[in-house]
């Protein structure tokens, strides 16, 4: 079963990459190859990741010099760095893992059983538990929607749907699921294994405000209809900071659609994913009427 590869981008991650070390080397079953992207880190994220790569030979740590600061565009190009590194290799799946992120030990076994037991399984993970405060908080992740800092893909579906694509505000991790449910691959969130995110995604270096609005340009770029992230918007209300996120994401997704920003994803996908969004409504707006029947 020993044939998955995973590949992190790592960029000054020396406050919490330990955390994900031990848990990959904890695995009751290893990877190929892990390959650690140090993505110009200017902390001691490469030293500490060299310290595990002299012990355990499955441990691969890859040095990429670029421009100082953070950008999305930054992950796909440290990730397609990192693929280079693997595509000689004789395996059947191929993971992101992020490296501020822990979990079981037998937390690879157990999702790799998945695709053992579906055929059509293209793209699955755990249910991420982001820390807020002393806390960690499931981010309630649609089951039909992988988080992109555990997205294990079959390989032939990672080939089917090209890789990450490099967006303007990311959101790589939607694009590729998007695509592949578009190409007939399942798409699945398994919440009974957690996975404890460290650090809140997005939280790197913006206030949680800013995050938000980010998230909503990103939205928007993706090809998301108004109505639905309205709605969307409504539903998570109550996450911190209440409301006022909500707010900002909103706010976000208006300026990005109104300054005629562009959708980054081709065509096809955006039908794709509104009619997924249609069939979302149409399916709450029946509950809701089944519900409010005397």
């Amino acid at each position: 079963m020993a044939n998955y590869v995973i590949i992190t981008p790592a960029h000054n991650e020396d406050a919490f990459i330990e955390k994900t070390i031990a848990s990959v080397i904890a695995q009751t079953v290893h990877p190929l190859k892990w390959v650690v992207v140090n993505d110009a880190s200017t902390d001691r994220t490469a030293e500490i990741v060299e310290c595990y790569a002299k012990e355990y030979n499955f441990i691969q740590l890859v040095n990429v010099e670029r421009p100082t600061g953070r950008h999305f565009g930054h992950k796909v190009r440290a990730f397609n760095r990192g693929l280079a590194e693997i595509r000689d290799l004789n395996f059947d799946y191929i993971g992101n893992l992020d490296a501020d992120v822990s979990f079981e030990p037998n937390y690879f076994e157990s999702i790799l059983l998945q695709f053992v037991k579906e055929p059509r399984l293209g793209i699955a993970g755990g249910m991420i538990y982001s820390r807020l405060g002393e806390e960690y908080v499931s981010q309630e992740v649609a089951l039909d929607s992988v988080a992109g800092a555990v997205q294990l893909f079959r390989r032939a579906c990672f080939e089917q749907v090209g890789g990450y694509l490099l967006l303007p505000y990311g959101g790589i991790d939607t694009a590729a699921e998007v695509t592949a449910r578009m190409k007939a691959w399942t798409v699945h969130t398994y919440p009974e294994f957690r996975v404890l995110e460290h650090r809140r995604t997005g939280s790197a270096t913006a206030c949680p405000l800013a995050s938000r609005v980010k998230e909503g340009r990103r939205m928007q770029t993706l090809g998301y209809g108004a109505l639905f992230y309205f709605l969307r918007c409504l539903y998570r209300a109550k996450e911190q900071p209440k409301v006022v996120g909500s707010c900002a994401a909103f706010w976000g997704f208006l300026a990005s659609k109104l300054s005629g920003e562009p959708i980054a994803l081709p065509a096809e996908a955006v039908r794709y994913l509104r009619a997924e969004h249609r069939a979302k409504l149409k399916r709450l707006f029946r509950l809701s009427s089944a519900s409010s029947r005397p």
